[in-house]
Order: structure tokens, then C-alpha cells, then sequence
């Protein structure tokens, strides 16, 4: 299902209960990349429209049947302008999110597709055990073919 559009204003912010979604974007060449993955625990929603009401620029959508918890962008957004204590709970989440996208950038320019691999595996487990291969292949930043390889020589 579809909860977020590319190129469209988010309308919710989404807390996954159970279940598990995937953020991509379209390429120029029409390829659909993989950005990120959310599972139980996790929020979804463009950060482009929440920060500056901008179109989203990649979509969200569920990978297995999901719960979710929906929260209209406005009303998130007058909670955060009045409660401190939820303020400073969104600041946390945001600059954690930084951190890990930082990291995704870094690992992409200097680390072998091999290497991410390994990190994925090491960190994230849930994203082997319940995301299609050629979504991670994608999130990797390579082939489903080259990703069978590097599974193949563990």
C-alpha cells in the first residue's frame, strides 16, 4: 500500500506497529531506488513536507501487511509548536535519522558493495530476513545479480 507519493505533499506522518515499508525514488532512467526501510517502532512520512511543505521526494509503501498509526501533518505539527517535551523528542529523532543517512553516504562512496553487505547483515538483519533481494540489491546501491554473488561467496 501506498502511504507516501514522489512528487506529491505527505498528508500524515505514519508509525509502523508491526510490519515493515520501504522509501525509494525514481531514477531518471525510470529504476526505482531504495532510500530506506522502516520496521516496528519506526516513523514514516517525507521529511520535505514536514520541514518545508514541499512535494515528497521519494515514495512510501508497505512490503508485508502493516499496522500503522497515522497523524495528520498538521496536528504533528501544532504539537511540536506547543509541547516541549514532544519537541524535543522529534530533535532526537531527526538528528539520529542524520546520523544513520550520514553514515549510508559515507559507507556508499568509500566502502566495497562486499563491505555494506557485511554491515547490513552485522546491523540490520531484519532487512535480509524480510525485504526481497532485489529491494536490498537496490538499497546497496548495486545488481540483484551482483548481490546473489556476494551471498553466494559467505
Amino acid at each position: 500500500m501506498l502511504l507516501v507519493k514522489e512528487g506529491a505533499l505527505a498528508k500524515k506522518l505514519f508509525f509502523i506497529e508491526t510490519g515493515c515499508c520501504r522509501c525509494w525514488f525514481n531514477a531518471d532512467d525510470g529504476k526505482e531506488i531504495t532510500m530506506s526501510f522502516g520496521f516496528e517502532g519506526n516513523f514514516v512520512s517525507s521529511m520535505e513536507t514536514i520541514i518545508s511543505n514541499e512535494p515528497s521526494w521519494y515514495s512510501v509503501g508497505t512490503l508485508e501487511p502493516t499496522v500503522a498509526y497515522s497523524l495528520p501533518l498538521s496536528e504533528f505539527k501544532e504539537r511540536k509548536a506547543k509541547d516541549a517535551d514532544f519537541r524535543a523528542s522529534y530533535c532526537a529523532l531527526v538528528e539520529s535519522r542524520l546520523l544513520h543517512y550520514q553514515k549510508l553516504f559515507v559507507s556508499r562512496i568509500k566502502d566495497s558493495p562486499e563491505k555494506r553487505y557485511k554491515e547490513l547483515l552485522e546491523h540490520h538483519p531484519e532487512i535480509i530476513l524480510r525485504v526481497p533481494q532485489h529491494y536490498i540489491a537496490s538499497f546497496l546501491g548495486i545488481t540483484s545479480v551482483s548481490l546473489s554473488r556476494i551471498r553466494n561467496r559467505k
